[in-house]
């Protein structure tokens, strides 16, 4: 490893920079800098916060869709009966949820700084007590992440079957973008819980301690398994040279 760069006890790359305030946020800088800085070897921004941001474009391309097929909706209606439709509601939730991943994703960036500033410390109770809490908050943090990820699932799902079908290659996109938040946002949280075992805990007892964090990492398991589902249900109509074949 090059000179002062260590791979910390919760096996997470550390520099002195960890420990300094984050100078980039998903508000304040452009997308030019926020991947500059996620780019470097500092942990914050890392790859919670990048799962926050993948939840984010989900979103947006969630609002997207609703918004083209909300206007072949209005278009139909002139010429049939006006029907019941979603749609407005989806885009709603959709535009709300963008906001709340980038908060998210800003979130996380500061869990990693106290993560990282938790291990540096020297052995005692002290630093115990704040891997702990570090650990802890860091878990919660990607676990509040993936329970909104799995809420958006269905908008998506709804968009995929009923969605303006010149979109449909867009929403697979946002299906790609939604599980990569959700295969981060589980893998963090599984990832959190066993740096518990700095502590001295042993895997049961952090089961038994923390069974809520413990099964959210099941929760996310299932819906990866939905969000493959979706995607292979929708992948004929999105990718349509694959079902042809080789010439």
């Amino acid at each position: 490893m090059a000179p002062g760069y260590r791979l910390g006890q919760g096996g997470r790359m550390e520099t002195e920079q960890t420990s300094q305030a984050r100078t980039v946020t998903t508000g304040g800088s452009t997308v030019q800098e926020w991947t500059r800085e996620l780019a470097e070897s500092t942990g914050s921004p890392g790859g919670g916060a990048g799962a926050g941001l993948m939840l984010a474009i989900a979103a947006s391309l969630t609002s997207m869709v609703a918004g083209y097929t909300e206007a072949q909706e209005q278009e139909q209606e002139q010429a049939e009966p006006a029907h019941e439709s979603p749609v407005d509601t989806i885009r709603s939730r959709a535009r709300a949820l963008r906001e709340t991943a980038l908060r998210l994703a800003d979130a996380d960036a500061d869990a990693s700084n106290a993560f990282g500033a938790a291990f540096r410390l020297g052995k005692g109770e002290e630093r115990t007590r704040a891997i702990r809490e570090a650990s802890l908050a860091a878990a919660r943090s990607s676990a509040d992440l993936g329970r909104r990820a799995i809420e958006a699932i269905d908008d998506l799902a709804w968009l995929a079957e009923h969605g303006n079908p010149a979109l449909i290659s867009d929403v697979v996109v946002g299906l790609g973008a939604l599980r990569a938040a959700l295969a981060g946002a589980r893998t963090n949280v599984s990832f959190d819980l066993g740096s518990l075992r700095s502590t001295g805990l042993t895997l049961p007892e952090i089961h038994d301690a923390e069974p809520e964090l413990w099964s959210a990492v099941g929760d996310l398991d299932r819906a990866l398994a939905r969000i493959d589902a979706l995607t292979a249900r929708s992948d004929g109509r999105a990718a349509p040279t694959d079902a042809a074949g080789q010439p």
